[in-house]
């Protein structure tokens, strides 16, 4: 029963100016198409039974806009994909006829479009009863029913658009009315059928005159994927073939065709829109199954922990595909069962409230779903995923040592040694700075002599030596020890009573060593003091104070043996006369070790300990100057630069060396006469010819040399000078040098005959060596040569046949003495007894007169010759025997089998003597036969 059309609380308005009509002025920047892609419009009881109750001020309240972006006056059409429900041109929705039950929701398309404008704009509007929005029973079932009544309403009639003219001239004024809008078709996905399914009819105005034949064209009809629509090319109903799938594809974009029965085109094509509704059926998806968050221990609420994502690949501009997130459990339970919550939109995760401790619990695990339709839990798809909360670790706990008090020992002199380890307890998380222990000594340790070290691995303090202590000073230690982090405690925590303990060390009493007071001690003597003289007393004294021990002495080193200690009190004496210039003294400085020894105490060895003596000594002028150089060589005539500078060498130390004082003595005169000193400096003095010219010679002047000790030293040097003439640069000749070495005319020939002599006795040596290898090589050997076998090659005659065979001919076994029928035989092939045809090898060749000596060296040199012969028999070669023939020249053999056929005799056989007994028993048989 029609009870009229009712308008529902919902208007779509046009924003821009249709028709017009005057609008409001535009905002930039304007994006055509409806103002949300999904509207959901509350219905009252009231208006479904017909009684109308809107008012204008509602409807403009409630209105939805659409922008059309244009200042030009245009139509915009408005088409709803339920045939129950329509939109007049000024966007208001309407029901077409009236709707019996509204119990369940209902959900359609609303397409805006306008006139000779390509683009279509669509939203989704959905219908729900007063206050009933969220009490619906809106499962899956429901929701597809829903769904459906699009699907199962009365197909559409989709007629081409025609083109109407007014007026009944051609001249007078003509409006074109405007084209039809053709609304989308909507399907929804996974429908089950049943299929082919009938979605819409295309209709030509003109299929009553003439035979219309319709087709489609497009993705999903002819074009991939193709025979997904289909069409009856005769009545043009268009089917759909198989359930689809929004998330493959959400749009269809087909054509529709009208040819006569010739092929030609009746209407112009029209556009299908072919929109896949989504249906929830995708769940929610984590991007991980496992996620991992981290907060540190003692965070206040709201503290960030971490975020979850989901998706869902359903429509995300509608229910199905908005995820909201809720945590499902949390594990363990302490202190409360919600300690985190999470954000329904976002997926952050936050702490909620306080108490979070790490050495309580150390990790949750927080179960977290995710559930599209808005987190609706009576129709929309959930996931799972897990969150695995980590507590990190803060430094709230300081470090507490176990004990107030430790103890421990250790022996006196000893270092690096652990006396006590200080074990300490940390709840924080091992082996990080919150954990690892830091130990002071605050107290007790006034000279610095222990430390404490952390074991990094256990983290206990480990006191140790690090200076040596001494039982005689101090018997034992009271130390005070602190341990704290490397890291500061947190904020608001304060240290332990317990981080602070006291440590008493017992120290060990051990024989300790002798120990000289002044170590190295240095004295000041003179040099040249005699043997026997005592120089000091070097004692040692014993550490350990109450226990009586003696100590006894003894010399370590001693490099000059120029000293001896007393065994008892360590009494210093000479045993020579010390000598500052002595090689083992370094800078006036002479060094000697000693050894003190106790004798030990009870159960403990003997201890010693070393003292090094050093021996200043005070230098004494104890030695004469040298003349330095001791050689030089002068012009014979006088010349300016003719001058030998000379100086002097002196063993003792300042004061007792220069200046020095050179002069010439007064005998022999002739020194005065021929030579002159000047001095130029305290250390240096000018030798120079006093006469013009003096005989090229060598000369040995002396010269007396004193130095400045107290009293002086003096020393008589010679210093040889050579005298030779020389060149106009002031150098010595060759031949002047020569006659200065004091080789004169009788020297050199004496020199020169003693040289022809020399070289006559080699050459005659020469001649008699050669002489008697003559001699030796014309020596006979001790036998004839004819009979020396010893580098001889014997040649043996070749004997004849036997008695009874001497008819045969020899020269069948002898070797051939022409080499001609081997030349001609094929290479490769020849007898055994053939001589190759290639060159001899060289054989030495016996001396005449072989020395005895040498007949080894002969035979040696034969043998490698003969070995390296390839034409020395046999002949290594391949064996061919040649066919014999008839009547050979050997004559038969026959002759060698006996004639006999009785028994022979063979009793002499045991005439031959034992040796010949076997043989005479095989053949004779002797008594055995008997």
């Amino acid at each position: 029963m029609n009870v009229g059309r009712f308008v529902l609380a919902c208007t779509l308005l046009v924003g821009a100016s249709w028709g017009g009509k005057a609008g409001q002025s535009q905002k930039a920047p304007c994006r055509p198409g409806f103002s949300q892609n999904f509207y959901t419009v509350i219905v009252s009881r009231d208006v479904l039974r017909g009684q109308s109750i809107l008012k204008d001020t509602t409807l403009s309240r409630e209105r939805v806009r659409f922008e059309d972006c244009q200042r030009s006056s245009r139509e915009v059409g408005f088409i709803s994909s339920d045939p129950n429900f329509g939109v007049r041109p000024d966007g208001t929705l309407y029901a077409e006829q009236f709707v019996a039950n509204l119990s369940e929701p209902v959900q359609f398309m609303v397409t805006a479009r306008a006139l000779h404008d390509p683009r279509i704009w669509e939203t989704t509007v959905k219908l729900a009863l007063a206050g009933h929005l969220h009490s619906l029973p809106l499962t899956k079932f429901g929701f597809e029913e829903m769904l459906s009544r699009v699907w199962d309403s009365q197909p559409r009639v989709i007629r081409f658009s025609r083109k109407h003219q007014r007026g009944s001239s051609a001249n007078s004024l003509r409006r074109q009315k405007r084209d039809w809008v053709i609304p989308p078709i909507n399907v929804p996905e996974n429908s089950r059928g049943p299929f082919p399914h009938m979605l819409v009819r295309i209709r030509s105005d003109q299929d009553k005159d003439v035979g219309i034949r319709y087709s489609i064209t497009g993705a999903g009809a002819d074009q991939p994927p193709s025979g997904i629509y289909n069409i009856d090319p005769i009545s043009g109903n268009m089917f759909v073939t198989q359930p689809l799938d929004r998330e493959e594809r959400a749009s269809f974009h087909l054509r529709a065709h009208a040819v006569d029965m010739n092929g030609n085109q009746v209407e112009n094509p029209i556009d299908l829109y072919i929109y896949v509704i989504d249906m929830n059926d995708n769940r929610p998806e984590f991007q991980n199954q496992v996620y991992n968050g981290s907060v540190a221990e003692g965070s206040k609420p709201g503290s960030s922990v971490m975020q979850v994502t989901a998706t869902d690949s359903d429509d995300s501009t509608t229910a199905n595909g908005m995820v909201r997130y809720r945590i499902l459990s949390q594990t363990p339970h302490s202190p409360i069962p919600n300690m985190f919550t999470i954000n329904s939109e976002t997926g952050d995760i936050v702490t909620v409230a306080a108490g979070l401790d790490r050495e309580k619990v150390s990790q949750y695990t927080i179960i977290v779903q995710a559930t599209d339709m808005e987190g609706n839990l009576n129709f929309g798809l959930s996931n799972t995923a897990t969150a695995l909360i980590s507590i990190t670790d803060i430094n709230d706990n300081p470090p507490e040592l176990t004990a107030g008090t430790f103890t421990g020992e250790v022996p006196e002199n000893k270092v690096n040694v652990v006396v006590t380890n200080l074990t300490v307890v940390d709840r924080d998380q091992p082996h990080s700075p919150n954990w690892n222990a830091v130990y002071r000594i605050v107290n007790g340790d006034l000279t610095g002599s222990f430390t404490v070290r952390t074991n990094p691995i256990t983290n206990e303090g480990m006191v140790t030596v690090v200076k040596p202590v001494d039982f005689e000073l101090n018997r034992s230690f009271v130390l005070t020890v602190v341990v704290s982090n490397q890291a500061h405690l947190a904020s608001g925590i304060q240290s332990s009573l317990q981080s602070t303990a006291g440590v008493t060390i017992s120290v060990q009493d051990v024989n300790e060593p002798p120990v000289f007071p002044v170590n190295p001690k240095m004295i000041r003597f003179e040099e040249g003091v005699p043997a026997g003289t005592t120089l000091t007393v070097f004692a040692a004294q014993d550490p350990d104070h109450f226990i009586h021990q003696t100590v006894r002495y003894s010399k370590l080193s001693d490099p000059a043996n120029w000293l001896k200690i007393n065994r008892t009190n360590g009494q210093i004496t000479t045993m020579a006369m010390l000598d500052r210039e002595s090689i083992y003294v370094k800078n006036n400085m002479y060094e000697a070790t000693f050894l003190a020894y106790d004798n030990g105490k009870s159960g403990s060895p003997q201890a010693s300990g070393t003292g090094t003596l050093q021996i200043y000594l005070i230098d004494v002028n104890d030695n004469a100057p040298v003349l330095v150089p001791r050689e030089a060589q002068v012009c014979e005539r006088a010349r300016p630069n003719s001058r030998i500078n000379i100086t002097a060498s002196d063993a003792d130390a300042d004061p007792n060396i220069g200046p020095f004082v050179f002069e010439l003595p007064s005998f022999p005169t002739s020194v005065r006469r021929n030579w002159t000193i000047s001095r130029l400096n305290g250390d240096y003095a000018q030798l120079r010819l006093r006469i013009p010219y003096l005989e090229a010679a060598v000369y040995e002047i002396p010269v007396i040399v004193s130095d400045s000790g107290n009293p002086p030293l003096s020393n008589r040097s010679l210093i040889r000078v050579k005298v030779c003439p020389c060149d106009n640069n002031g150098d010595c000749s060759a031949t002047g040098a020569v006659a200065a070495a004091g080789l004169g005319t009788g020297a050199i020939i004496a020199i020169l005959i003693c040289i022809i002599i020399l070289l006559s006795m080699v050459l005659l040596f020469v001649v008699w060596m050669k002489r008697r290898e003559k001699e030796r090589q014309a020596k006979p050997l001790l036998i004839d040569p004819e009979d020396d076998v010893r580098d001889n090659i014997l040649k043996y005659d070749e004997e004849g046949g036997g008695e009874e065979d001497q008819d045969y001919d020899l020269s069948q076994l002898q070797q051939p003495e022409s080499l001609d029928h081997i030349i001609s035989k094929p290479s490769g092939v020849r007898r055994v007894d053939e001589r190759p045809v290639i060159s001899e090898s060289q054989y030495p060749v016996r001396p005449s007169l072989p020395h005895p000596g040498d007949i080894g060296d002969f035979i040696n040199d034969g043998l490698r010759a003969a070995d390296n012969d390839p034409t020395a028999p046999p002949y290594d070669s391949l064996l061919v025997f040649d066919y014999e023939g008839s009547g050979s020249t050997a004559g038969s053999v026959s002759s060698l089998n006996s004639s006999s056929s009785g028994e022979q005799d063979y009793d002499y056989l045991n005439d031959w003597g034992p040796r010949f007994k076997k043989l005479a028993d095989l053949y004779g048989g002797g008594e055995e036969d008997d």
